[in-house]
């Protein structure tokens, strides 16, 4: 089912109109041919557990098992009230959102779950799972990175486009690519919340980042401090702030982590002005959904 037409990446319907334009009455109910109950419309119905199957392309790779042990208790308490969205594969169903949902129903010995069927290409599919996770902050950084490369790699989007489809900036975009840079046990060590985004990204481009990473791990280094470890372990001949530098050299620095931190947060361009009475923090929008986003998350509200 993989897209081959190059015309059809340039003319993606769904693109830039988020999680519910994706899944919403825009995408026709098609018939499901040769799934494991036959052929019906699409719609809400249950399938057996066993009947589907994760995503091989899941940007989701890492669960918290004790996170799926609390889902898992809720569920038998509560059955699983919010469908899985499904896409017909062979002779069953694969996963395109709620595989963290699928997961804790299995734990929690369910034999049926409710679930939502669509026909779906390999680039719907990879942009729903994408957006999907976004809404609920349930990716990592890397998680996150990897996924907006395979979107630019093998399906022809572009950094401006994955920007408007999960209602961000391009530069957050760019930003979280560049983490793909860094060798594989600094990025597991994102993946299993050892580090955060930021002390990973101060530590790209430094000398031995895998020995600075967990130096950071072990002693619980701020993303300053990260910052301040990985210039100093430049040569002296690289680096760019002295270990002198005093007054406003040095609070600007301050200033300027704490802008990247929150941009990160935000995924939105954050600048901080700040004097002797005080000061103001401009977050940048370029969209109204990226407003709204900020909105919400302001509120407390789920996205």
């Amino acid at each position: 089912m993989t897209d081959t037409n190059p015309a059809a990446r340039k003319t993606r319907p769904g693109l830039g109109r988020g999680l519910s334009a994706l899944l919403g009455d825009s995408l026709p109910e098609a018939p499901v041919d040769g799934g494991a109950e036959g052929s019906q419309p699409s719609g809400v119905r249950q399938l057996p557990v066993s009947a589907l199957a994760p995503h091989p392309g899941q940007p989701r790779r890492y669960f918290d098992e004790d996170a799926l042990d609390d889902l898992a208790q809720s569920i038998k308490a509560r059955g699983l009230i919010q469908p899985i969205v499904v896409r017909p594969h062979g002779h069953s169903y694969q996963i395109v959102a709620g595989e963290r949902r699928w997961r804790a129903a299995q734990r929690a010995r369910l034999h049926e779950v409710p679930v939502i069927v669509r026909e779906l290409s390999d680039a719907d599919t990879m942009e729903i799972a994408l957006v999907e996770n976004i809404q609920r902050q349930d990716l990592n950084a890397i998680e996150e990175a990897e996924a907006y490369a395979r979107l630019i790699q093998e399906f022809g989007h572009t950094q401006e486009a994955l920007a408007r489809l999960v209602h961000k900036s391009r530069s957050h975009i760019s930003n979280l690519m560049r983490l793909l840079d860094l060798p594989e046990p600094v990025r597991q060590m994102v993946v299993v919340g050892d580090i955060e985004m930021g002390h990973a990204r101060a530590l790209i481009g430094a000398p031995d980042p895998v020995k600075l990473a967990r130096q950071v791990s072990d002693k619980g280094l701020s993303v300053r401090d990260t910052e301040k470890l990985a210039r100093e372990a430049k040569p002296p001949s690289s680096r760019r702030n002295k270990d002198g530098a005093q007054g406003s050299g040095m609070r600007d620095a301050d200033l300027a982590a704490l802008e990247t931190q929150l941009g990160d947060v935000l995924g939105l361009k954050v600048q901080i002005s700040h004097g002797a009475k005080g000061g103001t923090l401009t977050v940048s929008y370029g969209t109204l959904d990226q407003l709204d986003m900020v909105c919400q998350r302001l509120s407390g509200e789920r996205i």
